[in-house]
């Protein structure tokens, strides 16, 4: 009898600690992971600016929202507000690539990429995150990143993502939706085959429903020296090319034009 009670309080005492071990994860290593896709203001991100989901695997982050793709383990989309007071220039020490607790099939390991000869490239940049120490970590989900050749990260890429940068500070705040364009039959790497895209897309949006503004730009997975203008496409052409249907929610005039339309005078460079 006395076995039997004391084994019954070793199983009680392990099960509390399990579920200490659970707690203090959750806390601590997946922060507000918990809490309803909204930024640090409780504003949600417009559905308006919200594209299809080729997946129906719609997530949302405290900071970001993204379109999960299972069979090329990344997301198809990702989707953010940058306002001028997002960027600072706080020094954040840069966490662990970890899986997305929100992403019930699982995000790929980070170890797909290791010895792979591909950086992991974030979508939603860590730059863009660094006002708060729990914006900056979730940018850390494996469901962020995307395989991208250095010279490409480093180069073309991050010149895009410094310019989106300047137009959040010209113009206040701006809506970034940003993704590889993922098709059957590309190189994969790691032992989930994560998909390595041919070209990655950007598409910065300001304004309201009526007043829209948008620019988009379609950049091959390669480093190059050209001008960033050089890249700017329609969305009814990056429509064609991902199966994504952007904007929507709109009225058909207002999103035929925007879909059609390739500007930049509305963008100052």
């Amino acid at each position: 009898m006395r076995s039997v009670k004391k084994d019954r309080l070793i199983y009680t005492v392990l099960l509390l600690l399990v579920m200490i071990l659970f707690w203090a994860i959750e806390k601590f290593f997946w922060p507000n992971n918990t809490e309803v896709a909204v930024f640090e203001e409780g504003k949600a991100i417009p559905s308006y600016i919200l594209p299809s989901s080729t997946t129906n695997t719609e997530i949302f982050h405290n900071y970001y929202g993204l379109s999960y793709n299972e069979s090329e383990e990344q997301a198809e989309w990702v989707v953010y507000e940058l306002k001028r007071s997002h960027i600072t220039s706080d020094d954040r020490k840069r966490p662990y690539f970890v899986e997305d607790p929100k992403v019930a099939s699982q995000s790929a390991d980070w170890r797909n990429y290791k010895n792979s000869g591909y950086d992991r490239g974030h979508l939603c940049p860590a730059g863009d995150r660094r006002f708060s120490e729990a914006a900056y970590n979730e940018t850390f989900y494996t469901s962020n990143i995307s395989p991208m050749k250095r010279d490409f990260n480093a180069g073309v890429w991050n010149r895009l993502e410094m310019r989106v940068r300047q137009w959040a500070k010209k113009y206040d705040s701006v809506y970034v939706i940003t993704g590889g364009v993922l098709k059957k039959g590309l190189p994969s790497i790691g032992y989930e085959s994560v998909a390595v895209p041919d070209a990655f897309f950007k598409i910065i949006v300001r304004g309201a429903p009526g007043g829209l503004k948008t620019i988009t730009f379609l950049i091959p997975h390669q480093e190059t020296d050209k001008q960033l203008t050089e890249f700017q496409v329609s969305i009814d052409q990056l429509e064609g090319e991902t199966g994504i249907d952007f904007f929507r929610e709109l009225e058909d005039e207002e999103e035929d034009l925007l879909e059609k339309e390739v500007k930049q005078s509305r963008w100052r460079y």
